[in-house]
């Protein structure tokens, strides 16, 4: 029971028998019913707030009834009035991630996390894999944050667009070798080179490690190069989730901004010749 106002006022409660999670906040509800990857149960508003058109008609199209409650089953006070009781997050499977990219006729680029565990920096990390059209996203089956209430509002709904695995992280980097992908480290090392100074074209994975620790060494003795960031100021790293975010933004950048609305980058306006690197083949 919570006491509000001096009274005691009943929680909506789970629904009996299921796992359900509660998503919250008026972005990540839309993206769920937008997305329709996951059954929605319930769709509970706050009483006198009233749910964007969006999620209404949304909502609407998958006959869910929006039901008035006087208070949610979250513990955040950033809720915005909304939360929708749900299946939990449908992972999906390696395959999948590469099956993906072959329908849309597109070389693969994935995003591969050693053990980042930070909600936020997950979320970030996703939202802007989403942004730049990653064909998907695999996370360690232990060590690291999963795709949770918490990383879903953080991504702002994002990550329910994303295909993402979970799976050992070394036999996933051998598989994708196999496939004939590039394995590229994101390191602030003496190895590594900056990211304008090697080809980060798919097909390729990058990898982002943890907060503080970064790579694991094995995970990094594993790709195929080390890649850095250059820095101007006085501090010595980025944050995990900028550092990521903006290496994705340059790989696709290095596209040409492939598939971006209001039209790509033109191909005059490209920077050529991109440094090279050997044919994949030839390195196995």
């Amino acid at each position: 029971m919570a006491r509000v106002g001096g009274r005691a006022k009943p929680r909506p409660r789970a629904l009996s028998g299921d796992l359900t999670e509660t998503i919250w906040g008026r972005h990540p509800v839309e993206e769920v019913l937008r997305a329709g990857r996951r059954k929605v149960h319930r769709l509970l508003v706050l009483q006198d707030h009233t749910p964007p058109e969006r999620v209404t008609r949304l909502a609407k199209e998958a006959g869910v009834r929006l039901q008035p409650v006087e208070l949610l089953p979250v513990a955040t006070q950033h809720h915005q009035g909304i939360a929708a009781q749900v299946d939990p997050y449908p992972y999906a499977e390696l395959n999948s991630l590469l099956e993906r990219a072959a329908r849309a006729g597109e070389a693969p680029l994935l995003l591969l996390l050693d053990q980042v565990q930070d909600p936020q920096n997950l979320g970030t990390l996703l939202r802007s894999a989403e942004a730049v059209g990653v064909h998907g996203v695999v996370l360690p089956l232990n060590g690291a944050a999963g795709v949770t209430p918490a990383v879903v509002a953080a991504s702002a709904g994002a990550c329910e667009h994303l295909w993402i695995a979970r799976a050992n992280l070394a036999q996933a980097i051998r598989r994708l070798k196999q496939e004939g992908l590039w394995i590229a480290g994101l390191e602030n090392s003496s190895e590594a080179k900056r990211i304008d100074q090697i080809d980060l074209r798919p097909p390729l994975a990058l990898v982002v490690g943890s907060e503080g620790r970064g790579l694991r060494r094995l995970v990094g003795e594993s790709c195929d190069f080390l890649v850095q960031i250059p820095m101007r100021g006085l501090v010595e790293s980025l944050n995990a989730a900028v550092a990521g975010s903006l290496v994705l933004y340059e790989v696709w950048r290095r596209a040409g901004y492939s598939g971006a609305s209001g039209g790509g980058v033109p191909q005059s306006d490209r920077q050529e010749p991109e440094p090279s690197r050997s044919s994949k083949n030839a390195n196995d």
